[in-house]
This record gives C-alpha cells, sequence and structure tokens, in this order.
C-alpha cells in the first residue's frame, strides 16, 4: 500500500461527476418537494440509470473495486449498486421509492468520495488509473441531454 495519494485526472473526472449524481438527486428531491407528477420523475430515473449509471457502475465493478480486492468497503459498495439498481428497476412510482432512492443514491455518493476513492487511490498504480480514465472517456453524462427540467422554477 502506498502512504500517499496518486494524483490522477481518472478520479478527479469521476468526483466532478458524482457533483453531477447529486445533482440529480438534487433534482428528485425539488421535484417531490413540487408535487410534480411522479411518472416524470421516474422517467428521468430511468434516463440517468440507462444513460449514465449502467455504465459507470459496470466501470466500477469491473475496472475499478478490483484494484482493492475483496474487503469491506468493495463488499459495501457493491451491496450499495444492488439496493440502488432495485430502487431504479422497482415498477412503481410512488413517493416512497423515490424518496429512497435519492437518499440511498447520495448517501453512497458521498461514500465512495470520502472513503473508497481515497483508499483506491493510495492502491492504485499510476497505470491503474491510466487505464480507468481511458475507459471512462468512453462514458459521459451530460443532464443538459434531459428535455424535461421539471425541477425548475
Amino acid at each position: 500500500m502506498r502512504s500517499t495519494p496518486v494524483e490522477t485526472n481518472a478520479l478527479k473526472t469521476l468526483s466532478l461527476e458524482h457533483l453531477q449524481v447529486l445533482q440529480v438527486c438534487e433534482n428528485i428531491r425539488i421535484g417531490l418537494k413540487k408535487n410534480v407528477e411522479k411518472d416524470r420523475i421516474r422517467r428521468y430515473t430511468n434516463w440517468f440509470k440507462q444513460e449514465y449509471l449502467d455504465l459507470h457502475f459496470d466501470l466500477e465493478e469491473q475496472h475499478i473495486f478490483p484494484l482493492l480486492g475483496s474487503n469491506v468497503r468493495v463488499k459495501k459498495a457493491l451491496a450499495n449498486h444492488r439496493r440502488i439498481n432495485k430502487l431504479l428497476s422497482c415498477d412503481c412510482d410512488n413517493e416512497r421509492v423515490l424518496n429512497l432512492l435519492e437518499e440511498e443514491l447520495s448517501t453512497y455518493i458521498r461514500f465512495e468520495e470520502r472513503v473508497l476513492y481515497k483508499e483506491i487511490a493510495l492502491h492504485a498504480t499510476p497505470e491503474d488509473l491510466v487505464h480507468i480514465e481511458k475507459l471512462h472517456d468512453r462514458i459521459s453524462f451530460s443532464e443538459d441531454e434531459w428535455q424535461d427540467k421539471f425541477w425548475l422554477p
């Protein structure tokens, strides 16, 4: 294990995306508070899952988490992925499920930022992180592509 983290654009880029995911969570909160039709919010979360989150989770599960081996934090992250996917895959669009989704997703992102990615930076080699950066370049997320901005005034 390295005593100091490796600085790299790969983890910085992923951290910037985490800010975007936290904005998605805020958008869900605003939509619920404004009593936006739940199916509109659900269409947004389905789009988010399909266009970004599935790809992001695959990148983490196949290329980032293996850098840490089988440890308790990776197991927690994988369990979080399963819970988030269950909430996103639920046929229901009720307020409770959307609240749980928002809470689970925002808590998980903070765990990744505060704990998991810091540990990865300590264990990964510069070559590992360059590889992740190349793979990550294939993932693009922009909320601007979504037309129904129900969270705006």
